[in-house]
C-alpha cells in the first residue's frame, strides 16, 4: 500500500471511532444530564454546559485517537501479518517457485480462517510442485525417446546414399529406417492417446460386447510373433463372458498386455491367458515366463516412461503399461501385478460385468 493511501485510511478510520465515540459519549451524557436534573433538580446554565461540551469534545478526540492507534496496531499484528506471508508465497508461485510453504499462524487472537487458506495454498503449492515435476520429466523423457528412432533415421540415411551399396544392405538399412520411423509414430500415438485420457478427452462408452471373443481376437494378432518365437500358448478363456465396457478402451488394455508378454518372453517360453466369469467381475490374467520384476521396479511399472528392464527399452517406450492404468482409471477397472525375478510376471484386471 503505498504512503498516500495508508494517510487515507488511517483518516478514515479515525473519522468513523470519532463519530462513534461522539455519539456514544453524546447519548450517555444527555441520558445522565436529564437523569441529574430532574432527580436533583439542578439547573445548568450556558457556560456551564459549553465548558461541558468542550471537555467532552476534547475527550472525544483523545479516546478516537487511542481507539484508531489500538486498531492499527491489532490489524498489524492480526492482520496484516498473516496476510502479508501468503501475498508473499503467492507472488513466488507465480514465479514459478513451487517449493514455497506458509508458516501456520498463531491461533492466539488471530482469524483461524487465516490458517485454512494457508493450509489450501500449502497444499497447492504442493500439488504444482508434483505437476511440475511430472512435467519436467515428462519432457526429458520424450527427448529421450525420441532421440533413439532419430538417430537411427538419421545414420542409416547416410548409409543409403552411398553409391556402392550392395541390395541386401540397401534393404536391411532401408528396414532400419522404416523401423526408426515406426517406433517414432507409435511413441507420438501413445503421447496423443495417454494425453486424451489424462485430459478426460476420451469418455468411455459402456455396451454390453463378448468379452471372450475380444480376447481370442486380440490374441490371434499376435500369431505370427509366437510362432516365430516359438512361444507355448496356454489358453484357458471361459465362452460366453459378457461385460459392460467400452470395447475400444478394453481393446487396449489387451494388446499392450500381450505385447508385452510376447516381448518379455523368451524363445520356448510360455505365456499364459485366462478368463473366469463372475457374478459382478469378469477376471482376466496375463502370465509370462519372462525376465520378471522385483518389488521395486512393480512399484513404478504403471508410470510414464517407466522402463524396468532396460535390454528390452528398444522395444518400447514405457508408455503402454500407463495407458493401461489410465484406462482401468476411467472405466472403474482394477490391474494388478504379481512378478518374480527369473520367474515371470502375472498381470490380474477385474471389470465390473454390469
Amino acid at each position: 500500500m503505498k504512503t498516500g493511501e495508508r494517510i487515507l485510511s488511517a483518516i478514515y478510520s479515525y473519522l468513523i471511532f470519532f463519530l462513534m465515540v461522539a455519539f456514544v459519549i453524546t447519548c450517555c451524557l444527555m441520558l445522565f444530564i436529564s437523569a441529574l436534573t430532574w432527580t436533583m433538580e439542578i439547573k445548568l446554565t450556558g457556560e456551564n454546559l459549553s465548558a461541558a461540551a468542550k471537555l467532552t469534545f476534547l475527550n472525544v478526540l483523545l479516546l478516537s485517537f487511542f481507539y484508531t492507534l489500538f486498531d492499527a496496531i491489532r490489524r498489524k499484528w492480526i492482520v496484516d501479518r498473516p496476510v502479508k506471508r501468503i501475498t508473499d508465497a503467492a507472488k513466488k508461485m507465480m514465479q514459478g517457485d513451487f517449493t514455497v510453504r506458509i508458516p501456520q499462524v498463531s491461533a492466539l487472537g488471530t482469524e483461524s480462517r487465516f490458517n485454512e487458506i494457508i493450509l489450501c495454498l500449502n497444499q497447492m503449492a504442493e500439488e504444482l510442485s508434483g505437476v511440475e515435476t511430472l512435467r519436467t520429466d515428462f519432457i526429458a523423457n520424450v527427448s529421450h525417446e525420441m532421440k533413439t528412432p532419430l538417430a537411427v533415421i538419421g545414420n542409416y540415411g547416410k548409409l543409403l546414399q552411398a553409391p556402392d551399396l550392395s541390395d541386401e544392405q540397401r534393404i536391411e538399412y532401408a528396414q532400419a529406417v522404416t523401423d526408426g520411423s515406426r517406433r517414432l509414430a507409435d511413441l507420438m500415438t501413445n503421447i496423443l492417446k495417454l494425453n486424451r485420457l489424462e485430459n478426460q478427452q476420451i469418455y468411455p462408452i459402456a455396451e454390453v460386447f463378448d468379452l471372450s471373443e475380444q480376447l481370442c481376437a486380440c490374441l490371434l494378432a499376435y500369431e505370427s510373433v509366437w510362432e516365430k518365437a516359438e512361444i507355448e500358448l496356454d489358453i484357458d478363456i471361459a465362452e460366453g463372458v459378457t461385460v459392460k465396457a467400452d470395447a475400444e478402451l478394453l481393446a487396449l488394455v489387451w494388446n499392450n498386455l500381450f505385447s508385452n508378454a510376447f516381448k518379455f518372453t523368451e524363445p520356448g517360453g510360455r505365456v499364459s491367458v485366462s478368463l473366469i466369469g463372475g457374478d459382478y467381475y469378469a477376471v482376466v490374467k496375463v502370465s509370462d515366463t519372462g525376465c520378471g520384476m522385483s518389488p521395486e521396479v512393480g512399484a513404478h511399472i504403471f508410470e510414464k516412461f517407466y522402463q524396468g528392464d532396460t535390454s528390452h527399452a528398444t522395444a518400447g517406450n514405457g508408455l503402454g503399461l500407463a495407458l493401461v492404468k489410465r484406462i482401468m482409471d476411467i472405466t472403474g477397472g482394477e490391474i494388478s501385478v504379481s512378478s518374480e525375478v527369473g520367474v515371470g510376471s502375472t498381470f490380474t484386471v477385474q471389470i465390473r460385468r454390469q
